[in-house]
């Protein structure tokens, strides 16, 4: 099935489909399942036929995990499973370390790093769920190290997976456009707005509309295919960022402006002659656009909620408005900083390997029962050193693969999805597929076509290429 969503000539049909998936399943849970498992199934026997490539089991894994949001907001549990993100990621990327005798031990390593803190608890009040909630994510995103790391895969096939994980968003999208109410009926306030947010989780959707609209973004700028047609490219990169903004939920829509800004960043940065032979989009042609599309989608959003996300996004709460509170970081970052703070301070009484897997919630001084939003202090509060150890390897991974390409477009590009990943972690943790599948696929190594004949030829003959030939 997902050969013939990357390989059609009508991507606007596929995505048409997906709009109307999100829409029915606003009324019921069946058709996401349904279609979920459909792909799933007759998908399976192409990634198991290709054994010299990966690029089926990364195409597969990208688009059936990009489904984790759509299928909480549904409802579809225990059919798909609420953490369907976390167990699929960690099966697949199990499968292919071993199918493709994956070679780069870093991954492995960062993944016995987190080992020794399942055995830990110092709470004495850690169950299967905490475990399941806290630790997962940071072990699928090991393994995505090790999988993912070095993989040699051509260029299309990177338009190809930004295509399969778009889609499964842009029924998120469609789900949340239908069920928020009237603007009339919502009283906007200075905090996450669930309603906008189809009555979910505001920071998860946030996230995954942010994550649409960076993708999009990308898509529309290297004009690789969505809907194949530019200006509706656009409209949609538009609405993502709108809705996005109206959840009142920050954390996604910065991560939106880091991938942007580091994308635009390493073009800014190209010689003329990187254009020419890379054949880049010229900056200038891309920059304004892009600036007043988000400029549009701030002002339509602001708009609409009378003014009060721009106080928001100044980090104004009820109470600083009203003189009873200072607006500090901790208030900016809605408790994250005081989260921080406090697991700096269980790291600091047990420093080596600290308090054990989903211990920290239990134990912290400060904001005790709230879950770990940053992941960084998690690891080093949960882990001990042998947390910070595992932050230093996936940094160095994942600043070191973007440098081995000399394209400016795809080092911005690697850059940008690592950051993002990495960015995703500071405000929601690893508790969505975001971090894993970002981070792993900022280490891939994007193989350029060769162009030694005229342009023009080059295009025909592509046109007459078959595509399985780089799957």
């Amino acid at each position: 099935m997902l050969k013939y969503i990357v390989t059609s000539k009508y991507p606007i049909v596929w995505l048409a489909f997906h709009a109307l998936l999100g829409l029915a399943s606003a009324f019921s849970p069946l058709p996401v399942i349904v279609w979920f498992y459909l792909v799933a199934i007759s998908s399976i026997f192409w990634v198991l036929q290709s054994t010299r490539s990966p690029a089926p089991l990364i195409l597969y894994t990208v688009y059936l995990t990009s489904f984790e949001l759509l299928a909480r907001m549904a409802g579809t549990s225990p059919f798909i499973p609420y953490e369907l993100g976390k167990y699929l990621l960690f099966a697949l990327m199990i499968f292919g370390v071993f199918m493709y005798q994956t070679k780069s031990y870093i991954g492995l390593v960062m993944f016995a790093l987190l080992l020794p803190s399942l055995i830990i608890d110092e709470s004495g009040r850690v169950e299967w769920l905490d475990l399941v909630f806290n630790v997962l994510g940071p072990l699928n995103v090991a393994l995505a190290v090790w999988f993912f790391y070095k993989k040699r895969v051509p260029e299309k096939v990177l338009s190809y997976t930004l295509m399969l994980a778009v889609l499964p968003l842009v029924s998120v999208l469609s789900f949340t456009l239908y069920r928020i109410p009237d603007f009339d009926d919502v009283d906007f306030e200075l905090g996450a707005n669930t309603l906008a947010s189809a009555g979910f989780g505001s920071n998860q959707v946030s996230t995954a509309l942010g994550l649409g609209a960076f993708l999009v973004f990308v898509i529309w700028l290297n004009k690789w295919k969505l809907s194949g047609i530019r200006w509706l490219d656009a409209l949609i990169f538009l609405v993502f960022c709108v809705q996005g903004l109206l959840t009142f939920s920050r954390g996604g829509m910065f991560g939106t402006v880091v991938g942007i800004v580091v994308v635009l960043f390493f073009l800014s940065m190209s010689s003329g002659e990187q254009i020419r032979r890379y054949r880049l989009p010229k900056i200038g042609i891309y920059v304004i656009p892009a600036i007043l599309l988000i400029v549009t989608a701030f002002y339509v959003a602001n708009e609409l909620t009378r003014g009060m996300l721009l106080l928001r996004y100044q980090g104004e709460t009820a109470g600083t408005l009203a003189g009873a509170k200072e607006k500090d970081l901790n208030t900016y970052t809605t408790g994250r900083f005081e989260i921080f703070t406090g697991d700096l301070d269980l790291w600091e009484d047990n420093i080596l390997l600290g308090v054990g897997a989903g211990a920290s919630r239990y134990l912290r001084n400060t904001m005790e029962e709230v879950a770990a939003h940053v992941e960084l202090s998690r690891l080093l509060a949960e882990h001990g050193l042998l947390g910070l150890m595992y932050f230093v390897l996936l940094c160095y991974v994942g600043l070191v693969n973007f440098k081995r390409h000399r394209n400016p477009m795809i080092k911005g590009l690697l850059l940008a999805f690592f950051l993002v990943g990495i960015y995703t972690s500071f405000h929601a943790a690893m508790r969505t597929f975001i971090s894993p599948m970002m981070i792993g696929l900022s280490l891939l190594f994007v193989v350029q076509p060769k162009r030694k004949k005229p342009i023009k030829k080059l295009k025909q003959e592509e046109k007459q290429k078959p595509v399985l030939n780089i799957l």
